[in-house]
């Protein structure tokens, strides 16, 4: 995969890629704990790992998002549930440069908070005099425990229960009631877990219409200078592609860790050597071909919303809709490479010990997200290539 080569992205990737050894050494822990350690994050925020695609206003860099996917591709090769926390707060900076310039601001007070969130509309929230009030259940919050602020999907309504909108509430996690229920098998270290709130007061400036910003009408955007381009990329795709990067990362591992799992091994119920038998060298490049279509599939995606950012243009609705399915293409061309990977290395395959296990469990997870349903996401672009109407607002 081609490296991007201008000057700022390049250190970017050296330094995050300085620390893989760092993360490696504390992937274990990161799963019996079930969340990312401090020592990780702060080891990501000296590296400048967690600001790739945050507003520079905001304390940034407003890089592309070629470099977010290596930024946390090289972070999974060390830790997946350390890069998929990254790659998903990454996300969050990404949307807050779309809030109301005071929300920015109070976020933004200190330029290395960590912005966890919960973005789909699970809460309900209605409409004050003076800003919201929020209630609601959100589970999934990846990286709530690492974070300062969480922003809270919820619908809105008016003061007399008709819906109005809805949207995302900027909230400080200390108002959160965090619970400890992230028990799962994949994404395990994420800390994932949920968080409630009931009655809580939200000031006005801290929401933010997810139609508005979905239709290019956010309320902060005017904010930021002009050559802030990475804001003008196409919000869903970006909300979507920012999920894939801990993927590719843990692909590529598991393709380095896999000579090492054969070498030495025979064939079981057979006197083959399986380094050097020819089944084992078929399935080699079957999972190598695959992986490569994974990340050919991401990067392209990645290369096309910053060509168009870049050039003022707004992306069409067909390529919207069919890059949502770019992404869950990708992340299970990946998962199919690993597991050809997983059923070689045999019953070795499937001790804890064994690098691919955990391997196979978080591209599992990554797949079950929902943005990356690969079966919705080519129901979703077949209709629009048949010229059906949409079935989903988030195109």
């Amino acid at each position: 995969m081609t490296m991007v080569d201008t000057g700022l992205d390049a250190d970017l990737i050296a330094r995050t890629r300085a620390i893989i050894p760092q993360l490696a050494a504390r992937a274990e822990e990161a799963a019996a704990l079930r969340h990312v350690r401090e020592e990780n994050i702060r080891l990501m925020q000296a590296a400048g790992s967690l600001k790739i695609i945050q507003a520079k206003r905001n304390g940034g860099y407003g890089a592309g998002m070629r470099t977010h996917l290596e930024v946390v591709a090289s972070l999974a090769e060390g830790c997946g549930a350390t890069a998929w926390v990254a790659g998903v707060t990454m996300a969050h900076s990404w949307l807050l440069s779309h809030f109301p310039v005071q929300a920015q601001d109070d976020a933004y007070a200190n330029p290395d908070s960590v912005v966890a969130a919960v973005i789909g509309p699970r809460g309900m929230a209605t409409k004050t005099a003076d800003g919201y009030t929020l209630s609601g259940f959100w589970p999934f919050a990846s990286g709530n425990r690492n974070s300062e602020w969480l922003l809270l999907g919820g619908v809105v309504k008016n003061e007399a229960g008709e819906v109005i909108d809805e949207g995302d509430f900027l909230v400080p996690t200390s108002a959160v009631t965090q619970l400890d229920d992230w028990f799962v098998n994949g994404l395990t270290g994420t800390g994932s877990g949920s968080g409630k709130v009931e009655n809580l007061h939200i000031p006005a400036h801290r929401f933010c219409s997810l139609p508005a910003v979905v239709m290019g009408q956010s309320p902060g955007a005017s904010a930021h200078g002009a050559d802030e381009w990475n804001l003008r990329c196409a919000p869903v795709p970006v909300l979507s592609l920012a999920l894939t990067g801990s993927a590719i990362g843990i692909a590529r591992q598991a393709l380095r860790d896999f000579p090492g799992l054969v070498k030495g091994k025979t064939i079981a119920y057979t006197a083959d050597d399986q380094y050097s038998h020819p089944l084992t060298h078929i399935q080699a490049g079957n999972a190598a071909m695959l992986i490569h279509e994974g990340e050919l599939i991401l990067f392209h995606c990645a290369d096309q919303i910053d060509e168009a950012a870049r050039e003022g243009r707004d992306l069409d609705f067909n390529t919207r809709a069919r890059m949502r399915l770019d992404c869950a293409q990708g992340v299970r061309r990946l998962l199919e490479g690993v597991e050809v990977l997983f059923h070689a290395s045999g019953a070795s395959g499937i001790r804890l010990s064994s690098p691919l296990t955990r391997a196979i469990a978080d591209l599992r997870a990554i797949n079950q997200h929902g943005l990356l349903n690969l079966e919705t996401n080519q129901e979703l672009y077949g209709r629009i290539v048949l010229g059906l109407p949409q079935n989903s607002p988030l195109i």
